[in-house]
């Protein structure tokens, strides 16, 4: 690893805008899609940047080794879980109150990891940050006007949906041992063959008669909002180390209001502009406390 500079800014930058970018093009993509559809598209084209990727850097997939069990866990719970209910609750959220509470993820990884990894214990800056952060989340829900009874068990699929990311970024330990982009390309292959059969059974796409702006949006979805994503963040984490790249999560709610703005028009009031506030901040407490480690590749 080696001190960023300016083209290592500009790259984490760049990655902020992509990944904030996906929730208003899953907005999008929900004008002609069903939820289920969405994830396994997005999978299925997101896995192939990653596959290319080990063959080019001559990295073995071992989607089908012993270590199976782990790949299907993860990838059900990293990425059918959450990509099929950020999807789900997008129907009837705006894009950029469902990246904020997306954002929340570091967080609720701060509490978990806290009882099943040893190395994560909890002290004062992460209770801090915690705090700070959730009192975002309650202080977004008071939003009676973008969140209400009609929309509210969306809101809380989409909270329920980051559970998954930090539940899978845990299991994924259990096989640290092993190269990220082998394990990112196992998980996104698994995920696909899970929801390849729900897919077909429950939404039946060929019946789908979809615009160009989704098929635009649910493309983009899979190729650069997931696929190329993960490959621009291995080169931050080999350049960079964890510490430098985990920054990404401050950009992106951030970017996500913005982004929903320009494209869809959607309502910035201000209970939004405090609730982003006050997580972006609670992070930052929470990311202060972390100290660099040593990056597995």
């Amino acid at each position: 690893m080696r001190p960023p500079n300016f083209t290592d800014y500009s790259l984490l930058v760049f990655l902020g805008i992509i990944w904030a970018s996906a929730f208003f093009n899953i907005k999008i993509a929900t004008d002609s899609f069903g939820p289920i559809t969405i994830a396994f598209i997005r999978v299925l084209l997101g896995s192939i940047p990653l596959i290319i990727l080990c063959f080019y850097k001559n990295i073995k997939i071992e989607v089908f080794s012993k270590d199976w069990p782990w790949f299907a866990t993860i990838g059900f719970v990293n990425m059918v879980f959450p990509f099929f209910l950020i999807a789900y609750g997008v129907k009837e959220v705006q894009s950029n109150l469902a990246a904020i509470l997306m954002s929340t993820s570091p967080l609720t990884s701060t509490l978990l990891a806290h009882f099943f990894l040893k190395e994560e214990k909890i002290n004062i800056l992460k209770v801090t940050g915690v705090l700070i952060g959730f009192s975002g989340i309650v202080y977004l829900f008071s939003d009676n006007f973008l969140i209400n009874e009609n929309n509210i068990f969306s809101a809380l699929c989409i909270l329920f949906g980051s559970l998954g990311y930090v539940v899978g970024g845990i299991l994924t330990y259990k096989i640290s041992n092993k190269k990220n982009e082998n394990v990112t390309a196992s998980i996104l292959i698994w995920a696909t063959i899970i929801l390849l059969p729900m897919c077909f059974y429950f939404e039946k796409p060929w019946n789908y008669n979809p615009s160009l702006t989704s098929v635009v949006s649910i493309t983009y979805l899979g190729v650069i909002a997931t696929g190329l994503a993960w490959v621009l963040r291995f080169k931050v984490l080999k350049e960079n180390g964890l510490v430098f790249q985990s920054q990404v999560a401050y950009l992106i709610p951030i970017f996500a209001v913005i982004l929903g703005y320009i494209f869809l028009d959607e309502i910035i009031t201000f209970k939004v502009i405090i609730a982003l506030l006050t997580i972006v901040i609670g992070i930052y407490f929470v990311k202060k406390s972390v100290h660099p480690k040593k990056i597995l590749n």
